[in-house]
């Protein structure tokens, strides 16, 4: 049996974020919807889920046909059973990542993020599988007092600190 591995290329508009996670059964995209609307007034997204078995079909729902799409497309290219791609605007990760970890059906996320990002997938002669992501860039250093202040100025800046 061969194993290849692949990196997969998110693609995706920079200022959109992104969740990738894994899940069991077909009611998760409907599942996920709820949360999301649920979570956020007025948030935009679409979440496109690989189904394993069956018609194997991206089953997809979302409240911006254009972030469907988005979703959609990623999706199709990692195309790993019971992966789920969920592309998000006007809201962030962090919003909805404990209600989405809640879900029943949920195994795991993989990323939550607005970085470049690209997934490593595993293809055997069964199927895909998601071994892991590489969510933005190396650290190039470590953080100095002007970086500390711009880190604080920020969050206050974006309203996630007083």
């Amino acid at each position: 049996m061969e194993l290849k591995l692949e990196i997969v290329k998110i693609n995706k508009p920079a200022d959109l974020n992104i969740i990738i996670g894994q899940t069991h059964f077909i009611k998760s995209v409907e599942d996920i919807y709820e949360v999301l609307v649920s979570s956020v007034p007025n948030i935009k997204f679409g979440i496109a889920f690989c189904e394993a078995s069956g018609a194997t079909l991206v089953r997809s729902e979302g409240s911006d046909e254009e972030l469907k799409k988005i979703a959609i497309d990623n999706a199709l290219a990692i195309g790993a059973g019971h992966s789920f791609v969920i592309i998000i605007k006007d809201a962030y990760p962090i919003n909805v990542l404990n209600q989405l970890k809640m879900v029943g059906e949920v195994c795991r996320i993989f990323c939550a993020t607005a970085n470049p990002l690209e997934v490593i997938v595993a293809q055997s002669e069964q199927g895909r599988g998601i071994l892991g992501v590489i969510d933005g860039f190396s650290p190039k250093g470590v953080e100095k007092e002007e970086d500390i202040k711009w880190r604080k100025e920020f969050l206050r800046k974006i309203k996630y600190k007083l």
